[in-house]
């Protein structure tokens, strides 16, 4: 099969051919990372298999998007022929390139770098251990399984990075120029900051949000940086095969009660995930919200739900019917949404992308723009 001018062609849409990262995108098979894969939407995944259909698989394996491996504790290395994926959350996946070297980017590595990864599939592991050398890499993950399909898949390449299976909010197997995570965390882990070196840089987004965090390390075992300008979003830690439900009580309820308060809604109906702004301005003063969407034909519906019980469902018939909505709970969370969406129309932005971060050694952290201010 012809994968290297695949490659070649991928490396061309994501970089200019005088970067850094282009050699690494050129030369990396992504199709050995990724023989099997969930295709489809949430409502439901078919597996694919690219020995099954070769053209599919370069087509598919070498396209700027990301592909599901893993639903649930469902991986489709491991499942038949035919199968089909419920409605669960993914739970790993191969990254679309261009993300994983914009997160890259935003590390600034230097040709002597020690860099911590996180290994998912192993195809970012890959590129990075083409662009230093395997010997400055080390790539973790929860997943057992993850860690020696990645291993075995990079060795097959002749790479051999460290590899470790490490639930990368704990303690990290050494000290680094640079960490670099791929999933999203809250709160960020102080064992970060104890494994990163002097002047080190650390780069993650923020669980539930599209925000990048870049920070350096200070004198002080603390570190300072910023919100990047552009959103990225990350699933987030898990620290078992799958992610617990905890709004799956809620969501009983919240399907189709009435609410304890019923309002008509001003603003058109927004799915909050559509708006990076909106969504991560939200996700930083209530963390932990669930959204749930619903279209039949012209008639949209978006739950919101929150572990302590407070949910939230809003329906409109059409994009600029004034949406009825049902609220119930200790917090209403619709209102939390309109008070976000009040502050975008008055002051024209949000102050998320740009804001200055601030890491106290404790891991305490904070984001300021101007007078706003808000601690994880």
């Amino acid at each position: 099969m012809d994968w290297e001018t695949h490659a070649r062609g991928l490396a061309a849409a994501v970089v200019r051919p005088e970067s850094r990262w282009y050699e690494p995108l050129a030369t990396t098979p992504r199709h050995v990372f990724v023989p099997r894969w969930w295709d489809g939407s949430e409502a439901g995944r078919e597996l694919r298999d690219g020995g099954a259909d070769v053209e599919a698989w370069m087509a598919a394996v070498y396209a700027d998007r990301t592909l599901v491996t893993r639903i649930g504790g469902a991986h489709a290395d491991h499942a038949e022929a035919g199968a089909l994926a419920g409605g669960g959350l993914p739970t790993s996946s191969s990254t679309l390139p261009s993300l994983v070297v914009n997160m890259y980017r935003h590390a600034m590595v230097g040709d002597d770098s020690q860099v911590l990864v996180t290994t998912g599939t192993g195809y970012g592991t890959a590129l990075m251990c083409r662009r230093l050398g395997d010997q400055q890499v080390t790539s973790v993950d929860v997943d057992p399984y993850l860690v020696g399909a990645a291993s075995s898949r990079l060795a097959g390449l002749g790479l051999h990075p460290r590899m470790d299976v490490v639930d990368v909010t704990g303690a990290l197997p050494g000290t680094f120029d640079r960490i670099i995570s791929t999933v999203s965390v809250r709160p960020l882990p102080t064992s970060w900051l104890d494994a990163l070196r002097p002047g080190g840089r650390l780069v993650t987004t923020i669980a539930g949000t599209g925000l990048i965090v870049t920070a350096d390390k200070t004198a002080d075992g603390g570190a300072v940086g910023r919100i990047a300008p552009d959103p990225a979003g990350f699933m987030r830690t898990r620290h078992g095969d799958d992610y617990d439900s905890p709004t799956s009580k809620v969501w009983e309820q919240a399907w189709e009660a009435d609410g304890e308060a019923t309002e008509i809604c001003r603003y058109p109906l927004l799915y909050p995930t559509d708006s990076w702004e909106v969504m991560s301005m939200l996700a930083l003063q209530v963390p932990g919200i669930d959204y749930r969407l619903r279209e039949d034909g012209d008639k949209r519906t978006v739950w919101l739900l929150h572990p302590d019980g407070s949910w939230a469902r809003a329906t409109a018939t059409d994009f600029l019917g004034e949406p009825v909505v049902h609220q119930s709970g200790p917090r209403r969370l619709w209102r939390e949404l309109q008070r976000v969406r009040n502050r975008l129309n008055r002051e024209g932005a949000l102050p998320v992308y740009g804001a200055r971060v601030l890491i106290t050694p404790d891991g305490t952290t904070t984001l300021t723009r101007g007078t706003w201010s808000l601690t994880l």
